[in-house]
Parts: structure tokens; sequence; C-alpha cells
């Protein structure tokens, strides 16, 4: 067993660099979705759903995401949904329930055309070789996949070995998104998921040697026992990977929603003040090693996709993160998976027996969503548009009462207004959640739902 020595705790107090230190201990969404998921109701049906499949047009291009709900060990950092199992047959029958609900899903709609596939948990590399093959086989008969398509998989470099990843190479599967959080071993032993960088680097040369060449990899700042000197090092090491991609989180500590975070110790979790200076400490270094930063979290290559598609204001984000996919209609299937139609949110149930039940009796699973209307559209976009390029056409007189609130911002010179387009500076950047939640006419409803803005 690994020993933890004994960190000196920071208490922080006063006033962070760019302005009150009351900003970055704020609770806003991350915006992944706008309404964001807390406000979601159970008025919507599966009757809905399937009505907003029926009407989606033919020549609509789908994305599909699929959620895996089972892990082998609990990380006690985990904002996922997700179950342990010490045995393979829950997920031999769940996989099997997965494929049921392609079913259902694709006999809907008109449309079949896919151009993006993600696999999430969870850990989807929880999944046995042949179970990942037939479910892909499976969704090869109901939907068209593009020949071009990015089909994506998150993957636990604990629970990987070479059977799997020649599965994944055969599956079509053509980028690998592997979380790693830290390096340092105090901090992997404080969040209760150890594994070494020789793993990871070990992972690595395989999925390149099966040809599965697109690497993103998942750091996190804000993380029990995690110093800037100790972030900056894990980052050091991931630079050795040559990842396409890297993704920068905040840890979102919210134990009153994932109460296995009790078991993380607070007083060892970096104060805000310091949660700042890593990001920035971060963005230096990776802006140093030719790493454009992206929307909020992001580090790509200067030739990636995502630096293109940021230039050229296609950039977009979704309940998986920033991406190039610009479909419409992206299809959430398994527990607790959320659909993000044009004027709708629908989201799965997230009890295993009623997925069990809805999908035995060839009903859609759904359990909550929301149908949005005009105005929610128009400030879905608004909110988007900053989230991804950092501006966004608005109209100052429609939206007085947002931009009087947006004031410290302009004050601390973080945006500007100029031609009917608000801009988030660089050096406000970390206050991106914050100048976009002054558009949410939710937020107050649900504040205690989210994580910390900074």
């Amino acid at each position: 067993m690994i020993k933890v020595k004994k960190q000196k705790i920071y208490l922080c107090y006063g006033w962070g660099k760019n302005g009150d230190i009351t900003l970055m201990t704020q609770r806003v969404p991350r915006y992944t979705s706008y309404p964001t998921a807390p406000h979601f109701h159970d008025k919507i049906n599966a009757g809905h759903y399937q009505s907003w499949l029926n009407e989606l047009p033919s020549e609509m291009d789908l994305s599909l995401y699929f959620h895996v709900p089972f892990c082998r060990q609990l990380c006690w950092f985990c904002g996922c949904h997700t179950k342990i199992v010490n045995h393979y047959d829950p997920i031999a029958r769940y996989m099997k329930l997965l494929q049921q609900e392609v079913e259902l899903v694709s006999t809907q709609l008109q449309t079949k055309q896919v151009k993006h596939i993600h696999f999430g948990g969870g850990s989807p590399t929880i999944v046995s070789p042949q179970d990942f093959l037939d479910f892909m086989s499976k969704v090869k008969d109901q939907f068209s996949i593009s020949p071009t398509a990015e089909i994506a998989i998150e993957m636990d470099p604990r629970t990987l070995q070479p059977e799997k990843i020649q599965a994944y190479k055969q599956a079509g599967v053509n980028r690998a998104s592997i979380g790693v959080q830290d390096f340092d071993e105090a901090v992997q032993t404080a969040i209760n998921r150890i594994q070494p960088f020789p793993m990871v680097r070990d992972i690595v040369a395989q999925l390149r040697r099966t040809s599965i060449e697109d690497l993103n990899i998942d750091l996190v700042y804000g993380l029990p026992f995690q110093t800037q000197s100790r972030l900056l090092h894990s980052i050091a090491q991931t630079l050795k990977l040559k990842p396409n991609r890297i993704s920068l989180f905040g840890y979102a500590h919210v134990p009153w929603m994932k109460k296995h975070q009790n078991l993380i110790q607070e007083q060892a979790l970096p104060c805000e003040q310091e949660r700042l200076e890593m990001f920035e400490a971060a963005t230096h270094l990776l802006s140093s090693r030719g790493y454009v930063a992206i929307g909020l979290d992001h580090f790509v290559r200067s030739d990636d996709a995502l630096a293109k598609a940021e230039k050229e204001k296609t950039l977009q984000r979704n309940f998986q993160g920033y991406t190039t996919d610009t479909a419409q209609a992206l299809l959430g299937l398994g527990v607790s998976a959320i659909t993000t139609l044009p004027a709708s949110y629908v989201q799965n149930t997230s009890n295993y027996i009623d997925y069990e039940k809805a999908i035995g009796s060839n009903q859609l699973p759904v359990a909550r969503g929301i149908a949005l209307n005009r105005d929610d559209i128009e400030r879905r976009d608004i909110i988007m548009s900053l989230m991804c390029t950092m501006s966004a056409q608005i109209n100052r007189a429609k939206y007085a009462l947002e931009f009087n609130q947006l004031q410290p911002f302009f004050e601390q010179d973080d945006i500007e207004y100029y031609n009917g387009t608000l801009r988030i500076k660089p050096k406000g950047r970390p206050y991106m959640r914050l100048i976009a939640a002054n558009f949410d006419s939710y937020l107050n409803k649900n504040q205690q739902q989210y994580s910390k803005a900074v």
C-alpha cells in the first residue's frame, strides 16, 4: 500500500490576481447544455421523445453517445453516473439491453446518417472485446456510419489489455480519450486511482502500434494534495506522450450530490486562489510547448481539427466537451444518457431496474427532459458561442440587465463590447463560465447544484 506523506495544508484568504475572490467561489454550470440538466423535469416522457425523433429530417446527420455505467473501482473524485461491479455478468446483460435500445431508437428515425460516435462512462473499457464487437456490429446494422466518422472511446488504462485494443481497431475506433487526472503518487492515493506513468505510457504505445493515433488525455486540477509544482510535473510527463489534445478540468467538489466525495479530505483541497494559479501556470506551460488554448479547458496542437474549428467559428460543445461535431441531434443511449435535439433535451432513467424494465417492454427509457422555447434557444446560442468562441453577437438593449451584471468584468478588462459583439479577452478566459452564466435565466433556481467557477 502506498503511504501518503503529510502535506502542508494552505488556507487562502484575500483577493485573486484578476479580481474579487468571491468571483471564484460562485457556483455556476459548465454549460455542456442550456438549460442545464438540473432543470430537466419529468413532464417529458417517452411519447414526447418518440415524436421528436420521428420529426428529425431524413437528411439530418446524427451523433451517437453510448453510456457504460460500470467501473471496477470507485474513484473518489468522480462526478459521473457509475456503479461498481465485481463480476462481469451485469455488464454482459447491460450490453444486450443497450443493443435493444439501439433498435428501439433507430426504428423511430427517418435519418440514419451517423458522423460521430462516443463511448463514455463509467468505464467503457470494462466491456469484453467480443461484447464490444457484437455491439458495434448491431450499431452498424441499424445506422449508416460515415466512412470518415470519428469513433471515440474513453479509456481507463487499468482495464485495458492488448486484445481490447485490437477489438477497438477492428470496430473502427479512431480516437482514444485516456483518463489520467494526475501522475503524482500522493494525489492518486488521495483520490483512490493508482495508475503510474509507465502503465499509461505502455497503453499509449500499444494504441499507436494498432494505428489508433488520435489521442486525448484528461487531467484535473484542484485535486487533494495537488500543488502547482506537482500539476506542472504531471503535465510535463503528459507531454512526453505527445497527445493531440489535453483536457484540463477543474475538480468539482460536490459531496452533497456525490456522497463518495466525502472520502476526500476537504482540508487537503487547494483553495480558489491556488486553483486559479494552477490553471494559469498550466496554460503558460502548454502554450510554450505549442498547444493552443481552446474554450474553457482544452489545449490542442496547432494543427488539430479543434484549433481549425475555433478559428473558423465552427467549434461546438456538448456533454462530452469541445468537439468538431456539428450534428444537430446527439442521441444518448444507456442509463442516464442525455439526448440533444434542435429544440429539446431528453434524459434516460438513471435507475438500472427501470431501464431494464422499459427496454424489456419495448419502451424508450425516458425519465425527464425539457422542451425549449424561443428565449431558451436564443440564450443557448449566446452561452454556447461564449463558451466556444469567447464571443457572441448580442443586442445590448435587449439584455440590459445582463450587461449591468457584467460590469465587474468590464472594469477588470476581462471583456469588451464593440459593434454588437461581446468578446471575452484572453485574460478573462478563467472566468468564461461566470460571464456566460449572466445570460442563464434558470441559474438562481438551482445554484447549489453546480461546482465552483474556477
